[in-house]
């Protein structure tokens, strides 16, 4: 039997492999996560960002994460509700309010980075050096292609 012009064989499209294995790797570390600190992945995401720039807006950590502001917007009150983050007004623009972590938050940060970097030296570790710096070149190659096509506003742009 022939395959149809129009079938779509998801096991080797690349956009719902990539999306299968960053839901797959996320629901790992979410795991990981809420067990030994009790924080979501959108959590984790704000913390990390936090932990290389403080005193940022919630603007500036959703572009840094590619998180929409609905979910930025809930997991910052879960970070507060919890002390792990501070809010302040800016003080160049009182309507802004600028994020950074508390002492606590900074221990939770000092804490996840090992366990994070574990997570990804074991999943990479099926990989050769040569592959692993392949995969990181096409990952840069198909993040630069997405962010043109979206520019652009034409993500059907040859």
């Amino acid at each position: 039997m022939s395959e149809s012009p129009t079938a779509l064989d998801l096991s080797g499209f690349l956009p719902y492999r990539l999306s299968v294995l960053a839901n797959t790797v996320s629901r790992e570390l979410a795991a990981l996560y809420a067990k030994r600190f009790g924080i979501t992945i959108p959590q984790w995401r704000i913390i990390a960002v936090l932990g290389q720039h403080a005193n940022v807006s919630a603007d500036f950590v959703g572009g840094r994460t590619a998180m929409d502001r609905v979910t930025v917007s809930r997991a910052i009150a879960g970070l507060l509700a919890r002390k792990l983050i501070l809010r302040r007004s800016s003080p160049s623009d009182r309507r802004c309010s600028m994020l950074r972590l508390t002492a606590a938050g900074l221990r939770v940060y000092a804490e996840i980075v090992p366990l994070a970097r574990t997570y990804e030296t074991r999943l990479l570790s099926r990989l050769s050096a040569a592959d692993r710096q392949h995969l990181a070149q096409a990952l840069t190659a198909l993040e630069t292609q997405v962010a043109a096509d979206a520019a652009a506003g034409d993500l059907t742009a040859d």
